[in-house]
């Protein structure tokens, strides 16, 4: 059990120590989507939803499910992060509406940021279904994936997009 990184010499899980590791600028991109109806894009972007401004809502969700990775990853370490961003973009799909949502999670520490913009993206798309869900419970929550992230010991990755 001891080959394991996240377990000690009793093979029982452990939070990694990070303390002799290098303070380096980090960022992390992630991306997901949630397809809806015309009529859930219609309201949502003519702000007539009845719960409100759906993406502000789930912009604010984003952010906190950041500053609170660590709450809901086992073995996340809790991080001070430099800011968090999220971008919204429409596209019109054959029968539906996609949502593409890109998160930038930024911090200066001794581990990634990268579960962290992947949970931001996901806590994001599951606020424009709760949101939603009162017109279109069909919704679908698309791939989400980490499209870059740089610093660190392992060095930088570039996801290649479609």
């Amino acid at each position: 059990m001891t080959d394991f990184s996240h377990f000690n010499e009793q093979g029982r899980a452990k939070m990694v120590d990070i303390s002799e590791k290098q303070t380096t600028a980090r960022t992390a991109t992630a991306k997901t989507s949630i397809q809806v109806n015309q009529e859930t894009y219609e309201k949502i972007t003519n702000h007539k939803m009845k719960k409100g401004d759906v993406l502000a809502v789930a912009q604010v969700a984003g952010v906190m499910a950041a500053k609170k990775t660590s709450d809901w990853i086992p073995m996340c370490h809790p991080l001070s992060l430099s800011g968090v961003d999220i971008q919204f973009e429409w596209t019109k799909q054959p029968d539906t509406y996609e949502l593409i949502i890109e998160v930038q999670v930024k911090t200066k520490g001794q581990t990634g940021v990268e579960m962290e913009a992947l949970t931001a993206a996901s806590a994001t798309a599951l606020t424009v279904y709760d949101m939603s869900k009162a017109i279109d419970k069909g919704m679908v929550i698309g791939e989400t994936y980490l499209v870059s992230k740089t610093g660190g010991k392992s060095g930088d990755f570039s996801r290649e997009e479609k």
